[in-house]
């Protein structure tokens, strides 16, 4: 059966109709996707790309890594006394007083106290690791998406919301054990403890064993966060190939 040659011609036309339709289609979807791209961050996109096992198990992998690196750093002999970045200092109240303590022969007190503050701290510090393997077994879908879309230091901010309050309770038993021996720490407690409602002496650092105890927590978190810029930097160099996924290209 032959066609007119109307026929033909709206046969034609309407071709022509429907190749001009599906261009269009085509053309719009290609400036959607531009669009998209320039709207979304690097960060977003692979969020996006990646699924949630993935990330899930990139992240509390990455976690664990961090965590008992920094544990074990901090937890072994002069782990703090040794290290400047996290060693802790007499409490501003006993460095300002530590001329007048050699003076009256006390200055051998005062290095033993900072000795000790130290050692306390290196033996609180191994009681974190159940605390924060429990925060990485409990993380969730959600925490883990937040974490690798957020800032370069998401995970140790992760840490320290879920940890910290309980790692203080858990710490301070053991750092007062060590610091209760030495009668400096007691007087200075005794004396700064009247300062601080002066204003002389800062509320905070005014009880020796809660002091050492916050700065425990302060150099844990610190030595956290060195080993999440250091995943976050070199993930192929830590040999794991999820980490490489995850981490490797957010970079």
């Amino acid at each position: 059966m032959h066609l007119s040659e109307s026929g033909q011609a709206r046969q034609l036309a309407e071709a022509g109709n429907a190749i001009d339709t599906r261009r269009r289609d085509i053309l719009g979807i290609i400036g959607l996707v531009a669009l998209g791209g320039a709207l979304l961050s690097p960060r977003r996109v692979l969020a996006a790309s990646l699924s949630s096992t993935e990330a899930s198990a990139g992240l509390k992998e990455a976690l664990l890594k961090g965590s008992d690196t920094a544990v074990r750093l901090l937890g072994q002999p002069g782990g703090f006394l040794d290290n400047a970045k996290v060693r802790i200092p007499l409490p501003e109240g006993l460095k300002k007083a530590q001329a007048v303590l050699r003076m009256i022969g006390r200055g051998q007190q005062a290095e033993e106290l900072e000795v000790a503050m130290n050692r306390a701290a290196e033996s609180a510090v191994q009681e974190a690791r159940p605390l924060l393997v429990n925060a990485v077994q409990t993380m969730t879908v959600q925490d883990a998406k937040g974490i690798l879309t957020g800032g370069d230091d998401s995970v140790t901010a992760y840490f320290k919301d879920k940890t910290q309050a309980p790692l203080a309770q858990r710490f301070l038993p053991i750092v007062s054990k060590e610091i209760d021996k030495l009668g400096l720490a007691q007087m200075y407690n005794q004396y700064a403890g009247q300062a601080a409602q002066f204003g002389v002496v800062r509320k905070e650092d005014a009880n020796v064993q809660q002091y050492v105890t916050r700065k425990a927590l302060d150099g844990l978190y610190l030595m956290i966060g060195e080993q999440e810029r250091s995943i976050r930097a070199d993930p192929i160099g830590t040999g794991s190939a999820i980490l490489k996924k995850v981490f490797g290209a957010v970079k």
